[in-house]
């Protein structure tokens, strides 16, 4: 019995374009031809075809399939390491499925970092933005402090993102003042985030760096006085050194809801 592409591909469940695949990339070998030049299959075609699509099915790539032809391969190791894989594929997207739950159950946008879909529809989308920066240069145990410490907003803060760009100076000092108490209650009752950046996987400095861009980009020069005054308000009553915040190299400090 012989068979042309189109029935061979019919009868493994596949289409002709994922036939010439295979034989493009020397899983599958070309058949003989008849006189008219078409191609003729038998069954070992058919067999190695069905073989291929198990295994693909069972989630071998087509490299892990053509290493299975080799003599030195041990066909039960590459279905350990396949079992392995899949497993963790599994656990991935068991992962993925719960934190979509949390999202959708907070309406928190889908680019929100893991763990803050609860408090994420209550920020700004200065602060969105930041929690973004904050959750790639943080290793996990700041991040996880820093997500405990914003889960309840001070208004002081809330003042910060809706501040006017014209802002006075008597506002900016007044605001800087508020955020300096802020800053000194979340400091005692976090103290994980006296220095956020110091376990960051970049490297302080440059985690540093990085966070001292973002609040330069996303913050208005009003904002940014702000944050410069309450530094300076934070150093001038650093007589022990417990209220020094990290240098962000803009002269910015940081409150609860900008560390670093």
């Amino acid at each position: 019995m012989a068979w042309s592409t189109r029935q061979l591909a019919a009868l493994a469940g596949t289409t002709v374009n994922t036939v010439r695949h295979y034989h493009a990339v020397g899983l599958l070998e070309l058949p003989g031809r008849a006189s008219n030049g078409y191609k003729q299959y038998g069954v070992p075609h058919l067999l190695r075809l069905l073989q291929i699509r198990r295994l693909v099915e069972l989630g071998l790539s087509l490299e892990q399939v053509a290493a299975l032809d080799r003599d030195d391969r041990d066909p039960e190791a590459e279905l350990d390491a396949l079992d392995a894989e899949l497993a963790a594929s599994v656990e991935r997207m068991t992962r993925a499925r719960e934190e979509l739950a949390q999202l959708r159950r907070h309406r928190a946008p889908a680019d929100t970092p893991t763990g803050f879909a609860p408090v994420a529809v209550d920020l700004s989308a200065t602060q969105r933005s930041l929690l973004k920066v904050y959750a790639s240069v943080f290793d996990a145990t700041a991040l996880q402090e820093f997500g405990r410490a914003i889960a309840t907003p001070d208004p002081a803060e809330q003042e910060l993102e809706r501040l006017p760009v014209d802002a006075d100076e008597a506002t900016v000092d007044a605001l800087a003042a508020r955020l300096v108490a802020v800053v000194r209650r979340t400091r005692a009752q976090h103290p994980g985030l006296d220095d956020p950046l110091a376990g960051s996987t970049h490297g302080a400095a440059p985690a540093a760096a990085a966070v001292a861009s973002a609040l330069t980009e996303l913050y208005h020069p009003a904002q940014l006085r702000v944050l410069r005054r309450m530094q300076e308000l934070l150093d001038e009553g650093a007589a022990t050194g417990a209220d020094d915040l990290p240098e962000t190299g803009d002269g910015g400090g940081a409150q609860r809801s900008h560390p670093g």
